[in-house]
């Protein structure tokens, strides 16, 4: 039996997490932790999540826990996820991270550390997310510079990060596929007297509305025809699926920095 330690216990996604942890089998949950000033600090992790009490209290740092079970799962804040990494790879114990809006010197940090423990981090957990990217992937290979591509991705209106990092790496993908540096290329904000569209620009336009969870659309803009391609999540559960799958997978790996297309075995 796989045992899970929890971060950030009482959000929206942590909650998803425990619930998918309490379905799946082969994997419990043994420790969760929140920020310090968190209400869910002290409280039994099983009613935090809207389930039964499991014996389990959260604690309120991951230094009180990180030995007592063998795979950390993280959907924090991108400054958390980098304090929670370094507390992992110290420990030797494999992280899961789904946190979104990492700068490049965190992710090339993380990275690094990932050279002594197993470490699978995703902008986005969900199945058909990165199914998506492997479509996106051959659509761009088969159509190559006679395509516009634009991606618009929209969110609930508590998203903190735009746009988001499942869009930044659509465009990655892409980028990677018709040999352009995506850095140089995309476009993520247009106004004013823009002037005719680059043959080159990949363009990433961000909505923030309700209560969406994650829609993500992929255009491809030729001359008579457009090809979109589309993914809608309509609940949490996937991403958290998607975690508790890659927890279950990154405690069999070696020292190493992963991404869900390894887990998935699509690379």
């Amino acid at each position: 039996m796989i045992r899970a330690i929890v971060s950030g216990a009482g959000g929206r996604m942590g909650s998803r997490i425990i619930n998918m942890i309490h379905e799946t089998e082969g994997i419990a949950l043994s420790a969760a932790f929140e920020h310090p000033d968190s209400p869910a600090v002290g409280q039994d992790a099983g009613p935090v999540a809207g389930l039964e009490v499991l014996g389990v209290t959260v604690a309120d740092s991951i230094d009180s826990v990180i030995d007592q079970g063998d795979v950390v799962i993280d959907f924090t804040t991108s400054e958390a996820s980098l304090k929670h990494a370094r507390t992992a790879a110290s420990h030797r114990k494999p992280i899961v991270i789904g946190t979104t809006g990492l700068a490049r010197e965190e992710l090339d940090e993380i990275r690094q550390l990932a050279k002594d423990f197993p470490c699978v981090l995703a902008p986005n957990m969900s199945v058909g997310v990165n199914l998506l990217y492997k479509l996106v992937d051959t659509a761009a290979n088969v159509l190559g510079d006679d395509y516009d591509v634009e991606i618009v991705e929209a969110h609930h209106r508590m998203k903190k990060d735009a746009p988001s990092g499942t869009a930044l790496q659509l465009g990655r993908v892409v980028a990677a596929s018709l040999g352009r540096d995506f850095d140089k290329v995309s476009v993520l904000e247009r106004h004013g007297f823009i002037g005719e569209r680059s043959k080159k620009e990949i363009g990433i336009q961000t909505v923030r509305a309700g209560d969406i969870v994650g829609e993500h659309t992929v255009l491809f803009g030729g001359t008579g025809e457009r090809i979109e391609i589309v993914h809608r999540a309509s609940s949490r559960d996937t991403f958290a699926k998607g975690a508790v799958r890659a927890a279950l997978w990154i405690v069999e790996q070696p020292a190493g920095f992963y991404d869900m297309q390894d887990v998935l075995g699509l690379k």
